[in-house]
């Protein structure tokens, strides 16, 4: 793989999503790439990342309070190389708006085959287990990158 601008994609774009954009920038400041994220529904759009993502990703030393969730639209098949997606329903709800193989291509699950739970209605702790999966996969690929 090389080395491109990045989205990430959930449901709200309040939980994963963010907490991925954040994670991803924070490794790959290094990088001149873009990394957004965004929701396949649009029921938080403008809002800020759930306190408990919020928390999560201070703890780590990772700031995503500046970040609004958005709904994921069909131009974002042009403006980013790698769509990550957190779950199988997202993946499928992002594929509908695919216009070519190629947008199609640049969808994929975060985790390879498995998929990213949604900690909204969890604990605390969820949120921190969800940050752990997330943290390693933007890790992989990165690594990926500089082969």
């Amino acid at each position: 793989m090389k080395k491109g601008n990045v989205l990430m994609v959930c449901l709200g774009n309040i939980c994963r999503s963010p907490l991925a954009q954040g994670i991803f920038e924070h490794y790959s400041n290094h990088l001149s790439i873009k990394v957004d994220s965004a929701g396949t529904a649009n029921y938080h759009t403008g809002n800020a990342p759930d306190s408990r993502s919020i928390k999560t990703a201070a703890i780590h030393g990772i700031d995503i309070s500046h970040q609004q969730a958005r709904h994921f639209i069909a131009t974002d098949f042009r403006l980013f190389d790698y769509i990550y997606v957190m779950d199988q329903e997202n993946m499928e709800n992002v594929l509908k708006l695919a216009q070519s193989e190629a947008d199609k291509n640049k969808v994929k699950l975060l985790l390879g085959s498995a998929e990213v739970e949604d900690p909204y209605y969890g604990s605390e702790q969820e949120f921190e287990l969800v940050f752990d999966k997330i943290e390693k996969a933007c890790k992989h690929i990165l690594a990926s990158w500089k082969h």
